[in-house]
């Protein structure tokens, strides 16, 4: 054979790691392993450099798959048997870790249930009086009670939601103009607009969800407060709290709608200056 015929063969036969790059004459102790469908110089792979390289894939997660970045044939990767004992607590840490997130949801969930609960029996107290509330509460059924309670907050949070001062002031611009009488109590509010401004949705208030929450819960006590001003004849503390309630409600609804209409006669009547021309020096 000829010397370049030699050479040709020797690389041939020369097999190399596609992670390190190393041949097998570099160290001929090193365990080799071709763990996929490819060919050629990238068949081959030291079984330490691709162990290093699962290792990074899997980013400590000893079950994730891992595939060839070529050829995407899936790695066969096999553990040594455990034994009995070991075998049960990893099926107890497997187990754990697939209830864990079931189990942190379903107390959540509880959670905010219980504390549905707890501010439903609170209102009620608030708003029929300290001592009506817990006759009213011992009398009634606990299954009412368990179902009834939490659906307090929720009905006051969906009743925030509801904004009927939006549809009080559409039709109020729709027929001011011919109500001449508002224009004397709420001076503007049935002037013309030049232009229609544009209006933020309502959905678009990053701060919408909170105030809606805060502003629901803290409605009770403010309907109490009211009450207890405004109507401090009335005996029942029901019908006193019921009237605060309303007040408070038509008081801040007529508030908001003049305050919405302002803004929106700001934005209507809003102009654009000439850009300011530089005096030549």
């Amino acid at each position: 054979k000829s010397p370049l015929s030699s050479l040709i063969v020797k690389a041939t036969m020369m097999i190399s790691c596609w992670v390190c790059f190393a041949t097998d004459e570099d160290d001929r102790t090193a365990e080799w392993v071709r763990p996929c469908r490819c060919r050629g110089s990238t068949k081959w792979v030291h079984q330490a450099c691709l162990q290093r390289w699962v290792d990074e894939k899997q980013r400590g997660n000893s079950t994730a798959r891992v595939a060839c970045p070529q050829c995407n044939a899936e790695y066969l990767i096999v553990f040594p048997k455990l034994g009995p004992v070991v075998y049960v607590l990893d099926l107890a840490d497997r187990l754990i870790s697939k209830a864990g997130p079931f189990a942190a949801a379903g107390i959540m969930v509880g959670s905010i249930y219980w504390t549905a609960v707890t501010y439903g029996a609170v209102t009620v107290m608030q708003v029929v009086g300290h001592k009506e509330g817990l006759d009213v509460m011992e009398r009634a059924d606990p299954l009412f009670l368990l179902i009834g309670l939490p659906t307090i907050p929720v009905m006051l949070i969906l009743g925030k939601m509801i904004r009927w001062e939006d549809y009080v002031l559409r039709l109020w611009r729709k027929y001011s103009n011919k109500l001449q009488i508002l224009n004397s109590i709420f001076p503007g509010i049935g002037c013309p607009v030049p232009r229609i401004p544009a209006e933020a949705s309502p959905l678009a208030d990053h701060v919408s969800a909170t105030r809606i929450l805060c502003g629901a819960l803290v409605f009770p006590t403010i309907a109490t407060i009211v009450g207890k001003l405004m109507f401090s004849s009335v005996n029942s503390n029901l019908q006193r709290t019921i009237l605060g309630g309303i007040a408070f409600v038509a008081i801040k609804g007529a508030f908001k709608v003049y305050f919405k209409q302002q803004q929106y006669m700001r934005q209507a009547h809003r102009k654009i200056l000439n850009f300011p021309e530089q005096e030549e020096a």
